[in-house]
């Protein structure tokens, strides 16, 4: 049986125009974005999305967290909204695509349907969740962390970022602290779209992954204690050399993924080291690792490893450590009813297709604890994300998004 509007298509032109305007906000030189969460950049990009999702016909309401929220009636009012979200916000050196994508192909829709004048049951919202990239303020997919309840409001509100703004303080100040509270509402489901930020789409040669669930993520900071001394006249045996302890930490973590593969990845992204004199040993290095694993009992495993390695590479000059874990999101696994509507919506357009599990969080992950919830992912060139040269082609983006409105319309069938 096909689904309701079978005929009706985004306009792959519209969609990548709207995708390289958005793009212009917080443009780099390398061709990627920088439009970081809460800024004057973040601003412009949330009043030009603002302004296109009233010419189509939305109202929109902003939440305690600056989540933006654009609703199109439908037939029924006493029905509940079928959402489509993602984010604008990017990271440093991020590139066009990674959470714009979601977004304004939920747009595209909206002004899709607005040119039909196609008629749905269900409501449809298209929300712009606040600080899905955690870049400036830690950790990720802090806003809708906070609608799910994982973090209070007054938590979030006091994150600091390295130059010490704080969240709720930046928030009010470009303007979109709302009056609404931040906290799960009456929605049927929850749809997204996002690249895939990974390799197998493009190295299948698959226009369309099917995600139906996301990987554990745990976050850690170590610290490790050693001693600061002279670089010339302190003998090696008599060292108590931080940063040597840490490098074989960071060695060996890379095996200990290895060891659990293919869906094992620890990541160690930012170092501190004290006192940063080229002749002072070392006295104190500070890391984070990123673990990420889909199956709950091996995160518990890798937990295990990362402490061993970490006693071991301190124990042989005696050397302390810390090791506290900041931040921990279980495995998630989404809405049978949202996925398979993703399924036969790819079918009937005829795109090709497999299920996937997402290896990046996402604000998906949150809405899936409280409301069904389920994610399309497309390709990007090399797998390549959070990197000024990520990239796709518009007929990916048009794929995606025309799967993402077919899905959306059959569940915005009153059943």
């Amino acid at each position: 049986m096909n689904l309701p509007g079978s005929n009706m298509k985004v306009d792959k032109e519209r969609l990548w125009e709207s995708l390289m305007e958005m793009a212009k906000i917080g443009g780099t030189p390398k061709g990627g974005c920088n439009r970081q969460t809460v800024t004057d950049l973040d601003a412009q990009g949330r009043a030009l999305f603002r302004k296109w999702v009233e010419a189509a016909g939305c109202t929109v309401t902003i939440d305690e967290m600056g989540n933006m929220m654009a609703l199109k009636p439908g037939r029924r009012a006493d029905l509940p909204p079928v959402v489509i979200g993602s984010h604008l916000d990017t990271q440093p050196t991020g590139g066009k695509f990674d959470g714009v994508l979601g977004v304004l192909s939920g747009v595209e829709i909206l002004r899709t349907l607005q040119d039909t004048g196609y008629e749905h049951d269900h409501p449809i919202m298209v929300v712009n969740w606040t600080n899905e990239e955690g870049g400036r303020f830690a950790p990720a997919m802090m806003a809708s962390g906070v609608w799910a309840g994982a973090f209070t409001k007054e938590w979030a509100y006091a994150s600091a970022d390295r130059q010490g703004f704080k969240f709720g303080e930046e928030l009010e100040r470009i303007g979109y602290r709302g009056a609404l509270p931040c906290e799960p509402q009456k929605w049927k489901c929850h749809l997204e779209f996002h690249i895939e930020q990974g390799p197998i789409l493009e190295a299948e040669r698959l226009p369309i992954g099917v995600v139906v669930g996301g990987q554990g993520i745990r976050w850690y900071e170590c610290r490790i204690h050693g001693k600061d001394s002279h670089a010339g006249s302190t003998p090696m045996p008599r060292r108590k050399d931080a940063l040597v302890a840490a490098s074989r930490v960071i060695a060996d973590l890379d095996q200990i993924a290895r060891r659990h593969a293919p869906h094992a990845v620890i990541t160690v992204g930012q170092i501190d080291i004290e006192p940063g004199s080229r002749n002072v040993i070392p006295s104190l290095v500070k890391f984070s690792i990123d673990v990420r694993h889909p199956q709950e009992e091996v995160i518990e495993t890798l937990d295990r490893e990362i402490r061993a390695s970490i006693e071991a590479a301190c124990e042989r000059d005696e050397i302390a450590f810390e090791l506290d874990q900041t931040w921990y999101f279980p495995p998630v696994q989404f809405d049978a009813t949202c996925v398979a509507a993703i399924r036969q919506a790819a079918d009937e357009l005829g795109y090709g297709h497999k299920d996937m599990v997402s290896g990046p969080g996402h604000d998906s992950c949150y809405t899936a604890r409280h409301v069904p919830t389920a994610m399309i992912f497309c390709p990007c060139k090399d797998g390549l994300s959070h990197n000024e040269e990520e990239s796709i082609e518009p007929h990916e983006a048009e794929a995606g998004a025309n799967v993402l409105l077919r899905a959306a319309l059959q569940l915005a069938q009153a059943s």
